[in-house]
């Protein structure tokens, strides 16, 4: 079994033709630096249903962001999230991406997938969307996993620059899901305090990492073996899902964090480390930030070539 990597274009036309870091470039800047270290590329895309979004997303939400896209909406209504006018196709398509991505690692055709998908989701939580995102992808694949493939626990590694207030907050009481974040503090969107660690059920099942600008391999790569690891002893998830946001690459225009392509790839490693001991290597990685077009586009073809075993050979990329 290979990588797999899922990129719809359609991706590209969220906020087409509009000043904005969370542009159409960046899914072009990826796509390219993968298509350049010889990763085949083939076409497979759909759009989640509304059945699929209401897995972490509540009707009124869903039914507010459609008619504000569709009404010409320049912002979320809920919120600060700038649209145009194909942003509900093309964020309903990248959800289905993710979903995609979830069939073929848990049904086995591939061993991992890394979604190429915009715009971002980390953010939005059931009721709101936020920052630059308007359907929490990685929330919804990991929902998606456990009603459609009987997954009991997975876990979500967070390690963009900013927090990931939305999945957080859709998982804060759930003890079959377990929210790691490394992030930036403070920084946007406020949240993500050590002390934030979940309730009823979920209480020990959030983890929070927050650090200061500046902080790079140490901080970032220590808590995931230091922190996160041992967590994942007893936990043991049978499906890890990845957070991927290279916005905390050294020199991203969002953020201040030091990783270098290099880190990325160790981090890759240390994740598909818990996905070997309990999920069978199952990961599903997702994109997030990542504003800087040379960065990021660098550390997600570090990220990918560790996920498909330190570019040893061409993955898949479907289209």
């Amino acid at each position: 079994m290979t990588t797999a990597i899922f990129a719809d274009p359609i991706c590209r036309e969220h906020l087409a033709g509009r000043d904005h870091p969370e542009r159409p470039e960046r899914f072009d800047a990826v796509v390219a630096a993968l298509g350049a270290r010889g990763w085949a590329i083939e076409r497979a895309a759909r759009e989640a249903t509304e059945d699929e979004l209401r897995l972490c997303h509540t009707p009124e939400y869903l039914r507010t962001a459609r008619q504000d896209v569709e009404g010409g909406y320049r912002c979320l209504s809920t919120g600060d999230t700038d649209i145009g006018t194909e942003s509900w196709t093309v964020a309903a398509r990248a959800a289905g991406s993710a979903l995609n991505a979830v069939d073929a690692v848990m049904e086995g055709r591939a061993r991992n997938a890394f979604c190429v998908v915009r715009p971002p989701g980390h953010h939005a939580n059931a009721n709101r969307g936020m920052g630059f995102c308007l359907l929490n992808n990685v929330a919804i694949a990991a929902r998606y996993a456990q009603r459609r493939h009987g997954a009991s626990r997975a876990l979500i590694v967070d390690w963009d620059v900013h927090h990931g207030n939305g999945t957080q907050d859709i998982f804060y009481e759930d003890g079959s899901v377990f929210f790691f974040s490394t992030h930036q503090w403070p920084l946007y969107p406020g949240t993500g305090r050590a002390n934030e660690t979940g309730s009823g059920a979920g209480e020990g099942m959030t983890m929070n990492c927050p650090f200061p600008a500046g902080s790079g391999r140490r901080e970032i790569l220590g808590a995931v073996r230091e922190s996160l690891m041992p967590a994942m002893r007893s936990f043991a998830p049978d499906l890890v899902l990845i957070s991927a946001g290279f916005d905390s690459r050294a020199g991203d225009l969002l953020g201040r964090f030091t990783l270098s392509d290099q880190d990325f790839a160790d981090l890759t490693e240390a994740v598909m480390e818990i996905a070997d001991a309990s999920a069978a290597g199952r990961v599903v990685s997702l994109l997030e930030g990542g504003y800087s077009l040379s960065g990021l586009a660098s550390a997600a073809a570090a990220h990918v070539e560790r996920l498909h075993g330190f570019g040893s050979a061409a993955g898949t990329i479907q289209r």
